[in-house]
């Protein structure tokens, strides 16, 4: 039976960095994805426009198309300032989502990310998918994202990943995707590159004996 996956991320070009090759895979197998995003990703910036996020929107639409995600819902909290909304506020909009998609399995960030968005998020998503009687969410998965896992405390909540994807067929499509984000990009030796991205799924594969791969740590699972 196909599956309904929902990612739950912070910011477009999140979702491509920490699983889009999985997302690329799910799909080719047949399940249907979803994403919803909880902040704007746009206005932290300095001197941040409108058209600056319709930019970022219209590549994130270009990103999904080239994943295969049905279907996408901006929830437009502000960016970086997430701490600054009462996280009942986030649960109960995150939850309109989960009750619309009815999803089975839910990837989302680590909660040791240094950007908070991304902590917050982990946290909105493990208060919104409790496992109440009668709840669609059976599986749980943590990704890790280029300049923010790695970057936190050392010691602190560190990423220990526990599942790992082939996506060795799914390489180039995840690069695609980042390619469509090239604005949100930069240039190597940041963490954040393509190169280095393409570098981190060859790593995590060879850790695995595989040619690429991403890595998950299980939250949660009901069989």
């Amino acid at each position: 039976m196909n599956k309904k996956i929902l990612l739950v991320a912070a910011h477009t070009d999140d979702e491509a960095l920490g699983c889009g090759g999985t997302i690329a895979k799910h799909v080719a197998q047949g399940d249907s994805v979803y994403a919803v995003f909880l902040a704007d990703g746009v206005t932290s910036r300095p001197e941040a426009s409108n058209v600056e996020l319709e930019e970022r929107n219209a590549a994130a639409a270009k990103a999904h198309q080239i994943l295969g995600i049905k279907h996408t819902y901006m929830l437009g909290f502000p960016d970086n300032r997430m701490d600054n909304i009462p996280l009942l506020d986030i649960v109960q909009k995150l939850e309109s989502v989960l009750n619309e998609v009815q999803p089975q399995v839910i990837y989302t960030h680590h909660n040791g990310d240094l950007n908070v968005d991304h902590r917050i998020t982990h946290q909105a998503v493990l208060t919104a998918c409790r496992p109440v009687p009668g709840a669609s969410v059976k599986e749980i998965y943590a990704f890790e994202v280029l300049s923010s896992t790695e970057w936190y405390t050392p010691g602190v909540a560190p990423f220990i990943p526990n599942v790992f994807v082939d996506i060795s067929a799914y390489l180039e499509t995840k690069l695609k995707a980042l390619e469509a984000y090239k604005q949100e990009m930069r240039n190597e030796p940041h963490a954040r590159s393509i190169m280095n991205s393409k570098r981190q799924s060859e790593g995590r594969g060879a850790s695995v004996g595989t040619k690429a791969a991403e890595a998950f740590t299980l939250i949660r699972i009901i069989k």
